[in-house]
């Protein structure tokens, strides 16, 4: 793999013959090199020049790799997103996965893994929000373990050097939830892109089908995974290390106590009439209302910088 990308980059930059072959120890010395090293060599701009070999009396082309605005590590991991034009420029990276994360609410009637199967962001992986969770609670969505989390995850074939993009179906609603998610288990290299499916497809860029892709497997072994993991069964290999942040999730204790307490101020990002209770909830058995002392904020009203940092509370 390192060395067939290699080999791109130095077509590319007619450095070498097409028929040109590697010594058996360019893997070696290719898998030598640091993560940073390997993104400066794949993604940065090849620059070529020509010097003097003293020992041959002759003249010899060189190179030079230069990291330029394609890297992913020129984004901070203060920035919660990118834009589709970043994403399109660095969708070949190795190192970068995106996630389709689209979620609906019941009553939209939609099928996110469906919609997936008809249309994606080439190379997404499905990350299945209903199914990577906590199975030991008839609550939807609900956090999963560490290692029912770090289960799915590698099942998933993500990795902690790896980058990632996550988007959904409707442009920014469920894809914060999973931003969240994998900052609450210690990943920070994870970007919301900038209004989603709608805004890739509306700029021009290809979206592919996978009705029977590696990624539709991968997606059903995810779930696999975490439902042995809340069976005491054996996983396979982890390749996700997760370290739970516990400052970015409150329990239900912490929510209790601060309605007396008052130190924080809760925010609901539901709608109003929701807030209120003028409407009802969309799922059966849920009683109508708010938190008491919680503030309404309407998703839908909010900023996209402000409905990440509400999402954090309120996701529903």
């Amino acid at each position: 793999m390192a060395s067939t990308l290699l080999r791109r980059a130095l077509l590319s930059a007619r450095l070498i013959h097409p028929s040109a072959t590697f010594p058996p120890q360019t893997s070696q010395i290719l898998s030598s090199l640091s993560t940073v090293q390997k993104r400066l060599l794949f993604n940065g701009t090849v620059k070529t020049y020509t010097v003097h070999n003293p020992k041959t009396t002759g003249w010899i082309r060189c190179m030079a790799f230069s990291a330029e605005a394609k890297s992913t590590r020129s984004v901070s991991t203060n920035e919660p997103v990118v834009s589709v034009d970043w994403l399109y420029d660095n969708l070949k990276d190795p190192y970068v996965k995106v996630l389709d994360a689209s979620w609906y609410m019941p009553d939209e009637q939609r099928n996110p893994i469906q919609e997936y199967q008809v249309a994606h962001i080439p190379g997404a992986l499905f990350f299945d929000v209903d199914g990577i969770s906590d199975q030991t609670t008839k609550l939807p969505h609900m956090l999963p373990s560490e290692e029912a989390f770090a289960a799915a995850v590698s099942a998933l074939g993500i990795e902690n050097k790896d980058d990632l993009v996550v988007y959904d179906g409707k442009g920014l609603f469920s894809a914060a939830r999973v931003w969240w998610m994998f900052r609450v288990f210690g990943h920070n290299r994870i970007w919301v892109l900038d209004g989603g499916l709608p805004r890739w497809r509306a700029s021009g860029y290809d979206v592919e089908s996978s009705a029977s892709s590696d990624a539709i497997l991968k997606a059903s072994a995810a779930s696999e995974a975490i439902e042995k993991v809340y069976h005491g069964q054996a996983v396979g290999p982890i390749t996700f290390q997760t370290k739970f942040q516990p400052h970015l999730v409150w329990t239900l204790d912490q929510v209790k106590r601060n309605v007396e307490e008052k130190s924080h101020q809760h925010i609901d990002a539901r709608s109003q009439a929701r807030f209120d209770g003028a409407a009802p909830e969309p799922r059966k058995g849920i009683r109508s209302g708010h938190v008491p002392g919680s503030k309404c904020i309407p998703f839908p009203q909010a900023s996209h910088w402000k409905a990440l940092s509400l999402l954090l509370v309120e996701q529903a």
